[in-house]
């Protein structure tokens, strides 16, 4: 028998069975392979690019600030902070955080946040320090080998010059948090970016921000960068856009210079021609190049728990009794329902004091001021005229004449926060805030700004300006050029105006509240105030209001000084204003400063003023 057989039909047809499968399998492994070469290569590409590139966003410098003549106020510096990028191994980030406690100021604490940062965004670099010095990068890069995860990069850090004298117009800055991220306004903002938490640097956010640019960095299977750590710049940064404001900083400077020590207060200065801020100074201050990169947890809870707030802005949010500041708003509204001529006298002369049913409403001056005017009841501040002025014009006319002028509202400065005035809008404001029905005596101490009266300084600057402006008054604006929205009409007539103007001028001539700070080279007129508080009834706040400008001509400056618990509006403040006036205008005309200023100062070192007025 022929050892070699002829295959039957059923071994043929399993033949034919494999071949087809064998064919069908290439076919397969053929449209596979087309699909991951071809049809979804760059799928597949991208997927093993994002392996093994790390995007890292670049910071974009915020935009530098200026003052009016051209001085940087706040900029950008080269900084460097500390990231972490992450990794697929487990616990890589908890061991690299715990090395990092070696070099770094990070309690369990904080590398709990941090932690959960990076649950939040596991393939984000972690931001460790916004603001690390060149000692500590030194030490890391001599490190190195044991922190492959730890990357320094150089970024754009925020400076402020002349810091704590213009903390609180520029506020701060700091990392978004994850309820800011939450606002509408910070919707295309991610964790780990820097903004403006208060002052212009709040309220200019979005101008100053700039766009983040972007940068790849290559890394091994563990997260670990094995390439350059400065990357590969796929989108450069844009940077935010540089302002101007009306502020003077050296003014801010000289503010802050002669404000008095250890004191609480603030000064604000106003450009009369636009109601632009020369100056806007809020004491006790801070320094916002603290908080850049992230304030340490013991300052933060320093200036939180300090007694004397020195982040709260007493110049914009802090509101006071305006005490005698306010007697020309009495004044004006006397003056304008034709109730008071300017030389005209009351029925009862002041002998330091007055009785209205059997209460006796005392004035400063315990021996009393005589009879006197309507120019010169301004002029030494007499509490009787004024109590007389108020019972003339009665209670609900003075409410509603008073919230017509707008001392219940915002003066619209562009600055976040703004408080607006406390007045009461009707008689129901006794019963609702009391419980008890408003008596017409109550008049009597809202006419010399105590009462429920409590007014902004920036709000009372904005009532001088008015003044000075012959009624009308903008809202005052920080950032130059911006439109100063509505104006705010006090609706008196010019006539009525001059007679208001000449009472504030007497104040600096002999026998009125100020003339101890009268200056040399500048006429001022103003208005002291000295107004009791709750918290400490034996001692009064201490305000001045003052316009200020070239002799005979008309004023270019108002300037508005408020010292908490400074006893004497005539003897801290005024000083203090007129200081703050002189030295801004012996610089716009090119008088050179001198460090002897006012009468007073004159009188008590010796030095002869033969320009006084006696």
């Amino acid at each position: 028998m022929n050892q070699f057989q002829v295959p039957g039909p059923e071994a043929s047809q399993r033949a034919r069975i494999a071949v087809v499968g064998l064919i069908a399998l290439f076919v397969v492994l053929t449209v596979a392979f087309f699909r991951l070469q071809v049809l979804e290569a760059n799928t597949y590409e991208l997927r093993s690019e994002s392996n093994r590139l790390r995007p890292f966003p670049i910071e974009a410098p915020r935009g530098a600030v200026f003052d009016r003549s051209g001085r940087v106020v706040a900029g950008s510096v080269p900084g460097y902070s500390l990231h972490v990028f992450p990794s697929s191994a487990s616990g890589v980030m908890e061991t690299t955080l715990e090395r990092l406690q070696s070099y770094v100021d990070l309690d369990d604490a904080r590398i709990e946040l941090l932690l959960e940062r990076a649950r939040r965004e596991p393939y984000q670099p972690l931001l460790v320090e916004g603001d690390a010095d060149f000692d500590l990068v030194s030490t890391l890069e001599e490190h190195r080998a044991e922190l492959p995860n730890v990357v320094v990069r150089m970024d754009p850090k925020r400076q402020y010059q002349a810091a704590r004298a213009i903390s609180h117009l520029m506020g701060y800055v700091g990392e978004v948090t994850a309820e800011e991220l939450e606002q509408e306004r910070y919707s295309e903002y991610s964790s780990g970016m820097t903004v403006g938490k208060e002052g212009v640097e709040r309220q200019y956010e979005a101008r100053l921000q700039g766009k983040r640019g972007l940068r790849y960095s290559e890394v091994d299977a563990l997260g670990r960068v094995v390439s350059s750590p400065f990357g590969q710049v796929v989108q450069a940064p844009e940077p935010g856009v540089d302002m101007q404001l009306n502020l003077d900083l050296d003014l801010m400077e000289w503010i802050h210079h002669i404000f008095p020590d250890s004191m609480r207060g603030a000064v604000v200065v106003l450009n009369v021609e636009d109601g632009g801020v020369l100056a806007l100074y809020s004491a006790p201050t801070f320094d916002p190049n603290s908080f850049v990169g992230g304030i340490e947890p013991d300052e933060w809870a320093s200036l939180n728990s300090d007694v004397d707030q020195p982040l709260f802005n007493r110049a914009v949010v802090g509101r006071y009794a305006p005490g005698s500041t306010w007697k020309l708003a009495v004044a004006a509204i006397g003056l304008q329902l034709g109730l008071v001529e300017a030389h005209e006298h009351m029925s009862r002369g002041c002998t330091g004091g007055m009785f209205v049913g059997n209460r006796l409403f005392r004035c400063w001056h315990e021996t009393g001021h005589g009879s006197l005017d309507l120019v010169e009841a301004i002029q030494h501040s007499c509490n009787v005229y004024f109590y007389q002025l108020g019972l003339r014009i009665g209670l609900e006319r003075l409410l509603a004449n008073a919230n017509e002028m707008g001392f219940a509202r915002q003066c619209g400065i562009d600055l976040p926060r703004e408080s607006p005035g406390v007045f009461p809008s009707d008689l129901g404001f006794w019963e609702e805030r009391f419980g008890y029905r408003a008596r017409e005596t109550e008049v009597l101490s809202l006419a010399i700004g105590q009462g429920p009266n409590d007014q902004t300084p920036i709000g009372i600057a904005q009532f001088y300006l008015a003044m000075a402006r012959g009624g009308q008054a903008p809202a005052p604006r920080i950032l130059q050029g911006e439109e100063a929205g509505d104006t705010w009409d006090i609706g008196i007539s010019p006539e009525h105006g001059e007679i208001l103007m000449e009472g504030l001028r007497r104040v600096f001539m002999p026998g009125g509240t100020a003339h101890m700070s009268s200056v040399e080279h500048w006429e001022l007129m103003g208005k002291s105030g000295t107004a009791q508080n709750a918290q400490d009834p034996d001692r009064s706040h201490a305000w001045f209001a003052a316009m200020a400008g070239p002799r005979g001509g008309q004023p270019e400056i108002i300037v508005v000084a408020l010292v908490e618990l400074g006893e004497s509006g005539s003897i801290v403040a005024a000083p203090l204003a007129a200081k703050s006036a002189d030295y801004f205008l012996r610089k716009r005309y090119g008088i050179p400063t001198d460090t002897i200023q006012t009468l007073g100062e004159h009188l008590l070192t010796g030095t002869p003023a033969p320009w006084a007025i006696w």
